[in-house]
């Protein structure tokens, strides 16, 4: 009885979370109109809400609102709004988030039945970071970087990257950058200067395509 009991009251909380997010923020969030974001098809409007605490400092919350619903964009940001990119086909979200001077993460979300959820456990620029470091190649960093550790999206998920002259299928891939700096012998000193690599949606995995080597071998240079 114990057992079905905590089962039942599991139940609930998941069903009293789901309702408080289908209706959207807490009256004390502020809606800042001039970071909605809207999908290509136009079903789905990213918003972005604030509110300050009692020492002034801002907490940011991200909705992604589609007919009558809304889901929360976990997680929770401080002080900083987010940038939002949707691939063309709108079924999925990257949340391009600044974190610190010069220093950014990255969310990955896909559309589900409910809504749009994350479509990863740990944050998506980890991922990005973690394949970076079972490569070979990141041997050659003299050191890993410390502070303004970066992940971005390379220009052209608009466009399903044409611009690279790729015959990609469309929506089936996001290219990364990664950077990063670090204090070697006393001097700032870029140790990772835009590594890319691709990550394909439907795998799940990611990969470094051949055009992206020459790029690399550069970006592991100390500058």
């Amino acid at each position: 009885m114990k057992i079905r009991s905590l089962i039942v009251s599991i139940g609930l909380l998941l069903a009293s979370v789901a309702a408080a997010s289908a209706e959207g923020p807490a009256p004390e969030f502020t809606l800042k109109e001039q970071y909605t974001a809207k999908s290509p098809d136009g079903a789905t409007t990213v918003e972005q809400y604030f509110k300050t605490d009692k020492d002034g400092n801002y907490i940011w919350q991200f909705w992604a609102r589609r007919s009558d619903s809304m889901t929360l964009l976990v997680p929770e940001q401080e002080d900083y709004p987010a940038d939002f990119r949707f691939t063309r086909d709108s079924r999925w979200i990257v949340r391009l988030q600044k974190t610190g001077s010069g220093e950014g993460s990255m969310f990955l979300y896909k559309l589900g039945p409910e809504g749009f959820v994350a479509a990863t456990k740990k944050p998506f620029s980890d991922l990005a970071w973690d394949y970076f470091y079972k490569q070979r190649e990141s041997r050659k960093i003299r050191k890993k970087p410390e502070y303004h550790i970066y992940v971005g999206l390379l220009k052209g998920i608009a466009d399903n990257y044409s611009s690279l002259g790729e015959n990609w299928p469309d929506s089936r891939y996001l290219l990364i950058g990664l950077s990063g700096d670090a204090d070697v012998r006393d001097h700032q000193t870029g140790t990772i200067n835009g590594w890319q690599c691709r990550y394909d949606l439907e795998q799940g995995k990611f990969d470094v395509p051949q055009a992206f080597l020459k790029q690399n071998a550069k970006a592991l240079i100390p500058q």
